[in-house]
Order: structure tokens, then C-alpha cells, then sequence
């Protein structure tokens, strides 16, 4: 970002947490808590510039603050609900300040990049706001120009932000993210719970996310439908083989089951595919995604998660499970003629083969079984 220090951040602290029933913003969250996460999300951004408004249990937060380069302000109307807390952030901005991204404490699991594509979103659309959009809905940090501070300042305590930032709607824009993050908060224990989970699986796009890759990116039903039955495949023979000792991540499996023909029927689309996952920001299932039609195996290793993505792909022709034999017959016999592809097809069928013994030899069940098991 080239402008990143007029960019400010505004994280919302001070409210009671009275639905989730324990106070949100030190709740645990991996190796630290909510609000230390949601602050280094806009860290990782670029984003120098947070100011932090607390109010109830000031006291137990400010210590944890204390060790952030971070403002902290002080909302002694807190018990007047949220908006005041907006106000006396807002309030705190530099004046060199062009504009704020402004977050709820409990949602800490946005993305870094999500928030650098609303920032160059912000720069590009010259709107007033910029609204991050998932699956239609919008959500969390909006982008929010100064220029609305005055009214922001002197807004009405029963009415909120809403009707301040309706008034703008015109000038408002919307960018669209693979993020599901900027819909989830903390605001119930089973909330809460939900974010654990998510958090687990951080690095790794959710159903839904998948879902939102495919609508971006155009895929055909017919290749989101087969997507979806490797996913289910690989997932299958990995559970098998972590009953025999592996510890295959099948999260990930599955993520990139869905996802590994994202480019079909563009050349290398293994690769391409790798390379836009990557830069969604998702760096462990591209690289999976990106071996899926050539994996490497060699006989005698213990399978990882490409190659049982690889052997997934190849039980699955089109929307219908099939053997290896039926799934390589039609090709060799197309290709019996052309001694280049033939013998590319000849390898990916002993590497189909030998991953399919090797799981077999582990699990002690053959594929068949596995894939076909309920």
C-alpha cells in the first residue's frame, strides 16, 4: 500500500458481551485471544494506524493493549450501546486520516487479505464506503471515508450509524471477497464455538468459500459437481488411511478435491488453478491442487495428501465413480497410436495403480471398500 499510514483502523472493544455470556474480547483464540487477533489481521494488512475504544472491563483489556502499538481510547458512554463507541473512535482519528476500517472486536478471522483488497477497492471505486460482500451479504470492516466523520461526530445515540451510512448509499461501493470471515462473530457461545472451528482450518477454504470460487471464477456445474464427488472419494481413503496411522489433513483434502479443477479445459490447468488459489490465499491447497495431475508418487512411499488426491480424480469420470482399469481404458485405446501420449497415459496409470496398492497395503482395505463404505 502506498498510502497505508492515512488509513486508520477502528476496533470496537467496549461493549458488555452480555449474549456470549463471557467477555469477548480476552477469549482464547489459538495462541492468543480475539482482540489480538483481530488487531494483527489489520497489522498484516499494512494497517499501522488501530485505535482500540474499551469501555466495560477496561481494566482487564488495557494490560493486554499496553504490549500493542495500537491507540487505546476510552468510551465512558459505553453503556449507551455500540454507536458510542463508534463516536469515540472516530473522534481519535489523526487528521491526516482519509479514511477508517471499522470492526466489531469479535471478528477476528477476516483476512489480511481481505482487508488489502478493500483498501485497493477503496482507492480504485473513489466511493465513500466500501462494503466487503460474501455469498450477497455484506459484512465486516467496512471502509469508511472522513468525510462522514462530522455527522458520524454528531450523530444520534438512539438512532446509530445506520441511518448515516444510508444516507451515503449512493456513493457506496461493494467489492466481492472469498472470505467468510467477514460474516463471523462471537456474539453467542455456539458463535464462539463456530470460530474455533473455523480458526482450525484457517488456511483452507471453507464449503462455502469453495462455493464462492466457483461463482467468481464461472465453473461449470458439471465441474463443481465432479469437484465435489473426488472430494468425497478422497476423503474416504484418507479416513481410512488415518485409521491405519497416517495423519492426513482431510480438511485440506477435501478443500482441494473441490476445488482441483477450478481451470479446467484452459492449458495447464492444474498449475493454473494453483496459481489463482495461491493468490486467494490459499497456499497449501494450491500446492496440492497443483500436483493433482501429475503427483510424483513413488512406489513404496506412504501416500500424502496429492497422492490420494490424485487416485480420488482418477476414480471419478465425470459425475460417476469407476475403476482404474475403466478409467484408463478409453484413453489407451484413443491414444494407441501416438507413442508421446500413450506413454503419459501409461504413467499416470502405474502411478494410479501404485498409489492404489499402497493404500491397500495400509489400511488393509481394498480401495473399493473404502470409497464405496457408507
Amino acid at each position: 500500500m502506498q498510502r497505508e499510514n492515512k488509513i486508520g483502523a477502528v476496533v470496537l472493544a467496549g461493549g458488555y458481551s452480555s449474549r456470549a455470556q463471557a467477555f469477548k474480547p480476552l477469549l482464547p483464540l489459538g495462541e492468543a485471544t480475539i482482540i489480538e487477533k483481530s488487531i494483527g489481521n489489520f497489522f498484516r494488512a499494512g494497517i499501522d494506524n488501530v485505535t482500540v475504544v474499551v469501555g466495560h472491563r477496561a481494566d482487564d483489556l488495557l494490560p493486554v493493549l499496553a504490549a500493542l502499538p495500537v491507540r487505546s481510547v476510552y468510551n465512558d458512554r459505553y453503556p449507551e450501546g455500540m454507536f458510542s463507541s463508534v463516536v469515540a473512535g472516530v473522534r481519535s482519528l489523526t487528521p491526516e486520516t482519509e479514511a477508517f476500517f471499522l470492526l466489531p472486536v469479535d471478528m477476528p478471522l477476516v483476512r489480511s487479505h481481505t482487508i488489502r483488497l478493500i483498501y485497493r477497492a477503496f482507492t480504485r471505486m473513489k466511493g465513500d464506503i466500501v462494503y466487503p460482500v460474501f455469498n450477497g451479504r455484506r459484512g465486516h470492516p467496512p471502509l469508511i471515508a472522513t468525510k462522514l466523520m462530522p455527522e458520524i461526530t454528531a450523530g444520534d445515540m438512539t438512532q446509530g450509524l445506520r441511518p448515516i451510512l444510508a444516507k451515503y448509499a449512493a456513493n457506496a461501493r461493494e467489492i466481492e471477497v472469498v472470505d467468510e470471515g467477514i460474516l463471523l462473530d462471537a456474539d453467542t457461545p455456539e458463535d464462539y464455538r463456530k470460530l474455533i472451528t473455523y480458526y482450525g482450518c484457517r488456511d483452507i477454504p471453507s464449503e462455502a468459500e469453495c462455493n464462492e470460487i466457483f461463482h467468481r471464477l464461472r465453473v461449470s456445474k458439471q465441474v463443481a459437481g465432479h469437484g465435489r464427488l473426488v472430494a468425497e472419494v478422497a476423503g474416504k481413503l484418507a479416513t481410512g488411511l488415518n485409521k491405519a496411522g497416517l495423519r492426513l489433513d482431510i480438511p485440506l483434502l477435501t478443500a482441494a478435491g473441490r476445488l482441483h479443477d477450478l481451470a479446467k479445459g484452459l492449458p495447464d490447468h492444474a498449475g493454473l488453478g494453483a496459481r489463482l488459489l495461491k493468490k486467494l490465499g490459499y497456499p497449501k491447497v494450491a500446492q496440492v491442487v497443483g500436483t493433482h495431475h501429475d503427483s510424483g508418487y513413488q512406489a513404496g512411499a506412504l501416500p500424502d495428501e496429492a497422492a490420494v488426491l490424485y487416485l480420488a480424480d482418477k476414480l471419478v469420470k465425470n459425475d460417476c465413480i469407476v475403476g482404474i482399469e475403466e478409467r484408463f481404458q478409453g484413453p489407451l485405446a484413443k491414444y494407441a497410436a501416438d507413442t508421446e501420449a500413450l506413454k503419459a497415459i501409461e504413467k499416470r496409470y502405474r502411478a494410479t495403480q501404485e498409489i492404489a496398492k499402497a493404500i491397500e497395503r495400509i489400511s488393509g482395505v481394498s480401495v473399493t471398500n473404502m470409497i464405496t463404505a457408507d
